[in-house]
């Protein structure tokens, strides 16, 4: 009698190629710490003394006693090395996912520094004066005016930035107030001065060296409001600031 002899179909030799390439091809197994307390620590072993073990762990070296391990798996030198590179190409991921976060928060604050902030105002005397808030610690009412080059503090307001902060001076110059008179003051620079949220940083001021009842605690001058596309509605009582976008970072 005849045999038969039949032919297996070719996708029957692939699933056991598969299938074999499983059984003996494996992912490659880190250098294991097992200790005494039944827990395990996997990691490449960096050095080793009577008394210690380091284990590079992917992101820091934990470092164990003799005492405290009950047996160690030593991986073989080919395996570490593949797991070298899987290390350096997680790696590579985590900081490129961490510098697309990073992007995003920056352009998220870039388009919030450009919302344009509704700052409200009192008028005292016809004149408009708003609160600030200068190095980020120090409160002062300010009184605006497009006409005054700078930001101007009263020296009492300098000195409350100088007890509770940092503040940056300068050279002693001659100021021309509203009524004519050359004042002496010194120059400063602000590391911050914001209006309820709209904020400016490195903004070049000076204190009067001498009282001036006029101003109060100073003058909102153009060193900061040159920074934003600003428009003055009288009839909510409120400054629209917008900061410009070449001196947004």
């Amino acid at each position: 009698m005849a045999k038969v002899r039949g032919k297996l179909p070719n996708g029957v030799f692939f699933i056991i190629a598969c299938f074999l390439a499983a059984v003996f091809v494996r992912e490659a197994q880190p250098d294991t710490i097992y200790l005494s307390n039944g827990r395990s620590i996997e990691g490449i072993i960096d050095k080793e003394t009577e008394d210690q073990v380091s284990l590079n762990v992917g992101f820091g070296t934990v470092k164990f006693r003799r005492l405290e391990i009950k047996d160690i798996y030593r991986s073989a030198p080919k395996e570490l090395a593949g797991i070298r590179e899987r290390w350096a190409k997680d790696r590579k991921i985590e900081q490129e996912r961490w510098q697309k976060k990073e992007e995003e928060r920056k352009e998220a604050e870039r388009k919030k520094k450009l919302t344009p902030k509704k700052v409200g105002f009192v008028e005292v005397n016809d004149r408009i004066m708003v609160n600030a808030l200068l190095n980020k610690k120090v409160q002062a009412a300010l009184l605006v005016d497009t006409g005054a080059t700078l930001v101007l503090l009263s020296k009492s307001v300098a000195d409350k930035i100088k007890k509770e902060a940092r503040l940056t001076e300068g050279d002693i110059i001659k100021l021309q107030v509203a009524d004519g008179r050359k004042v002496d003051a010194r120059l400063i620079l602000l590391d911050t001065l914001s209006v309820e949220g709209a904020e400016a940083e490195n903004v070049i001021g000076a204190v009067l060296l001498e009282p001036e009842e006029d101003i109060g605690d100073g003058v909102l001058g153009m060193s900061f409001l040159n920074k934003f596309n600003f428009q003055i509605d009288n009839s909510e009582k409120k400054i629209i600031l917008k900061k410009m976008e070449d001196k947004v970072k």
